[in-house]
């Protein structure tokens, strides 16, 4: 007889099985496994509404955490008790959450957007000017496949992004050589892994046993593959999978470094410079809204304020003096 599976093997299958993303998987087991560690390894079944409370009172005073990583703590625990242990979790819904600081998001002038993207080399280059010039998170960019791109209808389609959503955004005209020239190459280094035995790739969800075929086919493959075959046996066979964020994060911090920039500028800054600067050329909120893939309009009204005007659109009476 089979031993039961051990509690956090349970969680990553509860998660799976509501097709959560592998950074909602990583996040949680990583929390859960934080709060059984805190507990001196007690089983969360022995426990409640007071344990789950102490912990969370010792991340906010002790580790001194910010809002939304003590709130993802909390969803994790919660999820926890739930979804996992089917257990009473009316005294735990009723605890009071972090509450969140409303931000402004760091904005690019055109000008600062050229300077950084000009000290961005090669394939990074192709990547910020996609962020920039599609409005695409840093993981829509890096899981674009080659069957994604249209350079005839010049549009890519964004498969799965937020929220599990397909969304259809622009192909700028500026990168369509660089790109055309860089999937060249990465053909060429499939067809070199094809003749090695490894030119697989990863597919979602059962595609690979429904087309058995389809992740050594070009058109499948990633738009920017990673230098190295991943050999993890978690993600089955020897693959090439894609490029890694931290290695989009770390090129974007170090050409706006150099390009003297005081703004805390990432790669989702680009995102935020590409919506703000449709506002500013006149197009309307909703069609911004549908590019950025937002569910709610209010989420991109927010760039509203940040226009290029001034704090909200408004001219400084000292400039009439």
């Amino acid at each position: 007889m089979a031993p039961p599976p051990k509690l956090l093997d349970r969680v990553r299958d509860a998660i799976r099985t509501r097709h959560y993303s592998r950074r909602t998987e990583d996040a949680y087991v990583y929390w859960i496994r934080r709060y059984i560690l805190f507990h001196k390894k007690v089983h969360p079944s022995t426990m409640g509404a007071r344990e789950i409370s102490t912990f969370l009172t010792w991340l906010a005073v002790e580790q001194r955490l910010s809002a939304s990583t003590q709130n993802q703590a909390f969803c994790a625990v919660l999820f926890l008790y739930r979804d996992v242990l089917q257990m009473e979790v009316g005294a735990i819904a009723q605890m009071p959450r972090a509450r969140m600081p409303t931000r402004l998001p760091v904005v690019l002038s055109r000008e600062e957007v050229s300077r950084v993207l000009r000290r961005l080399p090669g394939a990074m280059w192709i990547v910020g000017t996609l962020l920039y010039g599609a409005g695409l998170r840093l993981q829509e960019c890096l899981e674009l496949r080659v069957k994604d791109v249209d350079f005839d209808l010049n549009q890519l389609i964004v498969r799965r992004g937020k929220g599990q959503k397909d969304r259809r955004t622009m192909l700028p005209g500026v990168v369509k050589d660089a790109l055309r020239a860089h999937l060249v190459e990465v053909k060429t280094q499939h067809e070199r892994d094809l003749i090695e035995g490894v030119g697989r790739v990863g597919l979602p969800f059962a595609l690979d046993r429904k087309y058995p075929n389809a992740s050594t086919e070009w058109r499948w493959q990633f738009v920017f593959p990673a230098a190295r075959i991943c050999r993890d046996p978690e993600w089955g066979p020897p693959s090439r999978f894609h490029l890694h964020e931290s290695a989009v994060q770390k090129a974007v911090a170090r050409a706006a470094r150099e390009a003297g920039m005081t703004k805390r500028v990432g790669p989702h800054t680009f995102r935020h410079s590409f919506a703000t600067h449709l506002l500013e050329d006149g197009y309307d909120i909703r069609t911004v809204q549908e590019l950025l893939g937002h569910t709610d309009v209010t989420t991109t009204m927010v760039y509203l304020h940040v226009l290029n005007r001034g704090a909200l659109g408004v001219r400084s009476p000292a400039d009439r003096l």
